[in-house]
């Protein structure tokens, strides 16, 4: 039975997971052969991105809620059947409009997917082992991410891109028959009522502030109906932070927040990848656009983030044994976001080599602070509160993504309006790397801030060890 419950479940898990990551890393390699065939531009098409993960941020506190009440196994397979059929739209899109509503579709899925499983993971699971198995869940998932860039640039060179999205159906099918089969369908007992109210102002919310700040830059879109959209999301948070302190079940549950390792883990968390999640949409658009590589080419230099991260994952447990979370994640955020901006130094004639074991090293920094991140955040949170603390960080990881996305693409826009430069060059892009790093480095705050034993259950470290 141990082995039923804490290696099995955290490897079906992974499947989901697997399917996310690499489809996420493979559109990346492809987006400027993507925008060349439905006639728009990388940067405009940066609103396919986000709206996938606009989706995953409005949908993702629901699905807490629905596995409380439908049971894990029925909304993870409801999820992936979801996700296979929005890839299948966004394969025969034609235009920008029908591919962004297709990935919203994607996104749809992928809320359910990933803060499913991780509930699903958190309840199979002992505490005290759960570094090892987020380091275990998270290990096959990135053979995704190893695989996403060089698959995707070869079959966009050497075939279509419109193959990138229907690999996911035969991935989808295997994960479908390994929930079907192995996947509990776990219920609460007595779940909390639907937050219809809470809902309706996290959708608006979310939706108005990350859909206005990434197309207030587009030229298909108004600049009023942008801003609109900005103040219906400002309005509409404001209003649900009011709401959930007198809320009984709140579908984003703020008063976590008061947790000081949740706290870190989210909060901190958010503003790291603010940082780390501009960087997949930056590099591909650096080597392609800016040094003239190919899509296979570009996939073969940035899968090297993904091998180092791979290769970090195996050596989690044993970092946050001997030096503890706090003093693991606040040094290492510097780490990350070093190697985050050194990216900026690259320049045509850069040696292919460096390039690599650039983002190695940064795949390897990066992968140890999400790890510690997505493991501290539940450190001290009752497991009666489990679901709701699952929506809420994955709430926020998918949101900081998208911001980061968001405020790349900003940090190009401005550079070549400095420049006054009509195309996107290689110029453009130091500035918008030396932005997200120094984002990436003001996570260290929250992390300096924890108590100096948090999470020592979780990692079996001594404080007196630092």
């Amino acid at each position: 039975m141990p082995l039923t419950r804490e290696r099995l479940v955290p490897f079906i898990v992974a499947v989901a997971l697997f399917m996310e990551n690499m489809d996420s890393t493979v559109i990346a390699t492809a987006l400027p052969a993507i925008a060349a065939d439905i006639g728009t531009s990388p940067i405009e098409l940066k609103l396919a991105v986000t709206s996938y993960l606009l989706a995953l941020a409005i949908f993702i506190p629901v699905s807490g809620w629905m596995a409380d009440r439908f049971g894990a196994r029925t909304i993870f397979r409801t999820a992936i059947v979801v996700f296979v059929a929005g890839s299948v739209l966004c394969a025969v899109s034609g235009a920008l409009w029908h591919f962004v509503l297709a990935r919203f579709l994607q996104g749809m899925g992928g809320a359910m997917m990933s803060p499913v499983g991780r509930l699903v993971l958190i309840r199979a699971v002992d505490k005290s082992k759960l570094v090892d198995a987020m380091a275990l869940v998270t290990l096959p998932a990135l053979i995704g991410p190893l695989l996403g860039p060089p698959l995707g640039g070869f079959l966009t060179t050497y075939a279509s891109w419109h193959w990138i999205f229907f690999i996911n159906v035969p991935i989808g099918i295997i994960g479908f028959v390994l929930v079907t089969k192995f996947v509990d369908n776990v219920k609460a007992e007595v779940p909390d009522p639907f937050d219809t109210v809470g809902m309706a102002l996290v959708a608006l919310g979310i939706g108005g502030l990350a859909f206005g700040s990434t197309v207030i830059s587009v030229r298909v879109v108004p600049l009023a109906a942008s801003l609109t959209l900005l103040a219906v999301g400002a309005a509409a948070t404001f209003a649900y932070v009011l709401y959930a302190r007198r809320a009984p079940a709140p579908v984003i549950d703020l008063s976590l927040l008061a947790l000081p390792t949740f706290r870190a883990g989210v909060a901190g968390g958010f503003v790291f990848r603010v940082g780390a999640g501009a960087l997949p949409f930056l590099m591909p658009l650096l080597l392609q656009i800016g040094f003239g590589m190919t899509p296979f080419e570009s996939g073969m230099v940035t899968f090297a983030t993904a091998f180092g991260a791979m290769v970090m994952k195996t050596l989690v447990p044993r970092i946050l044994r001997r030096f503890g979370f706090r003093a693991t994640m606040s040094v290492n955020a510097l780490l990350a976001a070093g190697t985050i901006a050194a990216c900026g130094l690259f320049v045509p004639g850069t040696p292919v080599w460096v390039m690599i074991a650039v983002l190695l090293t940064g795949g390897l920094f990066r992968s140890l602070q999400f790890t510690s991140v997505n493991t501290i955040a539940f450190a001290d949170v009752e497991p009666r509160r489990m679901s709701r603390a699952t929506s809420l960080a994955s709430v926020s990881q998918q949101l900081s993504v998208s911001t980061g996305v968001t405020v790349g693409a900003l940090a190009l826009e401005t550079a070549m309006a400095v420049r006054g430069d009509a195309a996107l060059t290689a110029a453009a892009f130091p500035p918008a790397f030396a932005t997200i790093g120094l984002i990436a480095a003001a996570s260290l705050i929250f992390f300096l801030r924890m108590p100096a034993d948090a999470g020592a259950e979780l990692a079996r470290h001594r404080s007196g060890q630092d």
